[in-house]
C-alpha cells in the first residue's frame, strides 16, 4: 500500500501520487531517490511541437520526460487538465532547514511548478512562456510529519501576451500551508 492510502482520500490525488511516488510500497527517501523513471530536458523542437496540455500530459504518461527537478526535490507531476493541474510531493527530513522545519523553498518549488504548468496548459503549438512574477505566502510550516502534500495550480486569466494564475499546497486533509500567484509572459509562435 502507498503511503497515503486512507479511506478519508480514497480517489485523492494524493492517493494517485502515492502509487507514483513510492512503487514499491515503501514510504523511505531511498525509495524516491532511487526510483527508475525518464528524466530529461525535452529538445526545443520537441516542445514546441505540441499544445501545452498534451506536453504536460506526456510527462505524467512518460512519453516524455520529467525534468530533473522532480527528482531533485522529491515530487511529481500527477494531473493535469487545461488550466489546472496537480503536483505531489511528501516534505522529508532532507528538505529540512537549520530551524528545524522544511525550506520555504520546497512550497515555493512545487508552487511555482503547479503555476506554471497551469498556465502551460493554456498554450497552442509552437507558443511559449516564462515566469515574469512569482509572490508566495507560507501560512504554517511543512516537517516531516506532515505527510504528503498536493500543490494545485489553476490558471487566473489567459490573455494574448500575459497570463495570471493562482496556486494552493495542501495536506491529505485540506489544510492550507502556503498559497501562491504568477504572471507569467507569453511569446506567440513564430510564422
Amino acid at each position: 500500500m502507498g503511503c497515503c492510502a486512507s479511506p478519508a482520500f480514497p480517489d485523492h490525488a494524493l492517493a494517485k501520487h502515492a502509487a507514483l511516488l513510492y512503487l514499491d510500497g515503501s514510504t523511505t527517501e531511498a525509495a524516491v531517490n532511487d526510483r527508475p523513471e525518464a528524466l530529461g530536458v525535452s529538445p526545443t523542437d520537441v516542445l514546441l511541437a505540441h499544445d501545452g496540455l498534451a506536453f504536460i500530459r506526456g510527462m505524467i504518461d512518460g512519453t516524455l520526460p520529467k525534468p530533473p527537478i522532480c527528482r531533485t526535490m522529491g515530487f511529481d507531476l500527477i494531473e493535469a487538465e487545461a488550466g489546472r493541474v496537480v503536483f505531489g510531493g511528501v516534505p522529508q527530513f532532507r528538505h529540512y532547514n537549520p530551524i528545524g522545519v522544511v525550506h520555504g523553498g520546497f512550497a515555493a518549488t512545487l508552487l511555482d511548478s503547479a503555476v506554471g504548468c497551469a498556465v502551460h496548459t493554456t498554450l497552442a503549438k509552437g507558443e511559449a512562456y516564462t515566469t515574469l512574477e512569482l509572490k508566495i505566502n507560507m501560512v504554517r510550516p511543512l516537517t516531516a510529519d506532515t505527510g504528503p502534500v498536493t500543490a494545485e495550480g489553476r490558471i487566473i486569466h489567459r490573455g494574448r501576451a500575459t497570463a495570471t494564475a493562482e496556486g494552493y499546497l495542501r495536506d491529505a486533509a485540506g489544510k492550507l500551508y502556503a498559497h501562491a500567484t504568477t504572471t507569467c509572459m507569453i511569446f506567440p509562435a513564430k510564422q
